[in-house]
């Protein structure tokens, strides 16, 4: 791209404070190492891959560590250092704010506390908090505030309630896994249908949802929900919005642009924690892409982000 246009919503910020933490309980991210990070470290990866925006937020294993106590204190840190990134540099940096899942109240109050008073663009939740998953009937309280304030929420993935697999890291395969295990539980337990306010943002292309999305529908009136259609199950899985974080290959996205409601594909880098090598390898795949509809390219690499973050949209 000849200048920084696009709006990146899968981008990572390490705060100190939470990097800190997880070295002092010998934790990483799924088996991941932390990685080094700075605003202008940020900034200048940035340049390099065309995008203008970075909505920055904290990978897994998220804010809550295993303690509640901890877990809200850890949130607030973390959300007052991403708001400041933000006020410092508005135009290159947005924020999704970490809450504290699976302490219901506290998750309520500091999502309040980060929309109304630090003015996030939006919370993320790990895909899975400490084994319960986003449709968990106990979190209905949180998305019950998020669609009265018609939120952004990105879903990021997190290391499923199970072991590793063996000399496997769980971004490799565990991640895209637990992304389309909690978006189909959304979706079954009926939270993606209650509160039609909130826009929710699938990592990494929606995990293998795209691919199996019909068998979902399909089979969930015969094994699930006699009372539920298949094209109720479809429409409400076409109500999320998905990333192309390590997703803009050969394979996976011509099935996402075939799934994805039109608007609903988001352009994604997962920096620091993927290379640099790998955003370029995909920018390319992105820029060279054959079959986007007229205008397509340019939606998803910022206008319907633009959509979701108005404060954003370019004013010329």
């Amino acid at each position: 791209m000849s200048s920084p246009a696009r709006i990146d919503v899968h981008q990572h910020i390490v705060p100190r404070v939470w990097a800190r933490t997880l070295a002092a309980q010998g934790l990483d991210s799924g088996g991941w190492a932390i990685p080094d990070w700075s605003p202008e470290s940020a900034v200048a990866m940035m340049d390099q891959q065309g995008i203008a925006t970075g909505v920055l937020s904290v990978t897994a294993p998220g804010v809550h560590l295993g303690a509640d106590d901890q877990a809200r204190d850890l949130a607030r840190a973390v959300n007052e250092y991403g708001a400041e990134v933000v006020k410092d540099n508005p135009a290159r940096f947005g924020h999704f704010a970490g809450v504290p899942l699976p302490d219901i109240d506290a998750a309520v109050a500091e999502a309040v506390y980060a929309l109304d008073v630090l003015h996030a663009d939006g919370v993320v939740l790990m895909s899975n908090a400490r084994g319960r998953y986003l449709g968990d009937p106990g979190f209905e309280p949180l998305w019950a505030e998020l669609d009265r304030r018609a939120a952004n929420v990105f879903v990021h993935p997190a290391q499923p309630p199970m072991p590793l697999l063996p000399g496997t890291p769980a971004p490799l395969a565990d991640y895209v896994f637990d992304t389309t295990r909690s978006a189909l539980n959304l979706v079954l337990n009926g939270v993606m249908s209650r509160y039609p306010n909130v826009r929710v943002i699938l990592s990494h292309g929606g995990g293998f949802l795209p691919y199996a999305a019909y068998r979902f529908s399909g089979l969930t009136s015969m094994a699930v929900d006699p009372d539920r259609t298949s094209e109720d199950v479809l429409r409400d899985l076409k109500r999320f919005y998905f990333d192309t974080a390590l997703s803009a290959s050969p394979s996976a996205l011509p099935a996402l642009l075939a799934f994805a409601e039109p608007g609903h594909v988001l352009y994604g880098s997962d920096w620091p924690f993927a290379p640099q090598e790998a955003g370029s390898y995909y920018n390319h795949f992105l820029e060279t892409y054959p079959d986007f509809a007229p205008g397509q390219e340019e939606a998803v690499n910022r206008e319907n982000a633009e959509v979701l973050f108005p404060r954003l949209a370019r004013r010329d």
